[in-house]
């Protein structure tokens, strides 16, 4: 089995970068696959219904539809989706916002690699009650 990830963000390097943190790592004996990526809330939404992923992570601010929308819709679908926003500094209060509609954590653009695992690590712990 692996860890299916889902990565959100109006940003294509972001994604990038998001996805090569997860590159070549493991949650215990499962690899970590990107199964779907998404530009604005609204594709984050539908590709979550269709590929189910056990992690998200969410950018705050993108078009079409914002994350913290986005993140509302997805719980409504799924109260027990594992989703982390990204945001960049000076965004308290949308963070604030993304966790009392149901976000996990958050992560602070620029990202560090070790912090993001450290993150994903611990919330996929909980959910599976480690």
């Amino acid at each position: 089995m692996a860890i299916k990830v889902m990565i959100v963000d109006d940003a294509m390097f972001m994604r990038n970068m998001i996805g090569d943190i997860f590159q070549g790592k493991k949650f215990g004996e499962e690899e970590y696959q990107i199964v779907a990526e998404a530009e604005n809330g609204l594709e984050a939404v539908e590709k979550f219904k269709e590929h189910h992923p056990d992690i998200v992570t969410m950018d705050i601010v993108m078009p079409e539809m914002t994350g913290i929308e986005a993140l509302r819709e997805i719980m409504d679908y799924d109260g027990k989706a594992n989703i982390i926003m990204c945001s960049a500094l000076g965004q308290d209060s949308l963070v604030m916002e993304a966790l009392d509609s149901g976000a996990k954590d958050f992560i602070v653009k620029p990202f560090q690699p070790e912090k993001v695992l450290d993150v994903v690590v611990r919330i996929l712990r909980e959910a599976r009650g480690n």
